[in-house]
């Protein structure tokens, strides 16, 4: 027997065949794909769309109840206001804030009382030597009186001492800032020699409770102010 002989041409055909057979089948399963994620997409959609509008129905619904309970709810809370209104106007009255009295006082005496405000407000805080240094130094004032003390001295870089200049005018010391006169009490006896219109009256500390309400008393019935109510 004679053995065919295999030619390049043989070759090359069973190639290019085996190459198209491969090919085919990718074709097709690219095709067909597209359709299928075309069909998931368009069922997502119609499912989406279903859920909103089921949604928008529910929330047209909700207010309708809510309108109708409010409504039921202002009229009640109208209906009860009507009936307290009465009581409330009462309460407010009461709680209502009143001035609180002045002293009658000449012009010159209120001019001084306002100058006197001036000067304390510029008037520095007046601290002991070196009490920014040490814990056991406390800040009230001490004069300062060491052989080599700067602020002594008075140094610029160290605080300013105490001095007669930072005193306000002499009609006005001792007054309380209302511009009345204070006098201690501590008995309903001693509101009897007061001048409502010039002193006011501050209640000792050391007093109970039962003296200070008598007292309270006796003042609103005499118009005499307390300082310390």
């Amino acid at each position: 027997m004679a053995e065919k002989k295999v030619t390049k041409t043989d070759n090359k055909e069973k190639t290019i065949k085996q190459t198209q057979a491969k090919a085919k089948p990718k074709t097709n399963t690219k095709k067909k794909q597209p359709v299928k994620k075309i069909e998931k997409a368009k069922t997502t959609k119609k499912k989406v769309i279903e859920k909103k509008t089921a949604v928008k129905k529910t929330e047209k619904k909700i207010p309708a109840k809510k309108t109708a309970t409010k409504k039921n709810i202002e009229e009640k809370k109208e209906e009860k206001t009507e009936e307290k209104m009465p009581e409330k106007e009462e309460k407010e009255e009461e709680k209502k804030y009143q001035v609180k009295k002045k002293p009658k006082i000449p012009k010159e005496i209120k001019k001084k009382l306002a100058l006197r405000k001036e000067i304390k407000n510029r008037t520095p805080e007046f601290l002991r030597e070196e009490w920014f240094r040490y814990k056991r130094i406390p800040k009230n004032w001490r004069r300062p009186d060491g052989i080599t003390s700067k602020m002594r001295r008075n140094f610029k870089y160290r605080p300013s001492l105490v001095r007669v200049g930072f005193r306000g005018p002499r009609e006005v010391r001792g007054l309380h800032p209302s511009g009345f006169e204070e006098i201690l009490v501590y008995n309903v006896n001693d509101l009897s020699n007061i001048d409502p219109k010039t002193q006011a009256v501050r209640i000792g500390g050391k007093v109970g409770t039962r003296k200070r309400t008598a007292i309270e008393k006796k003042a609103e019935e005499l118009d005499i102010r307390i300082l310390n109510m």
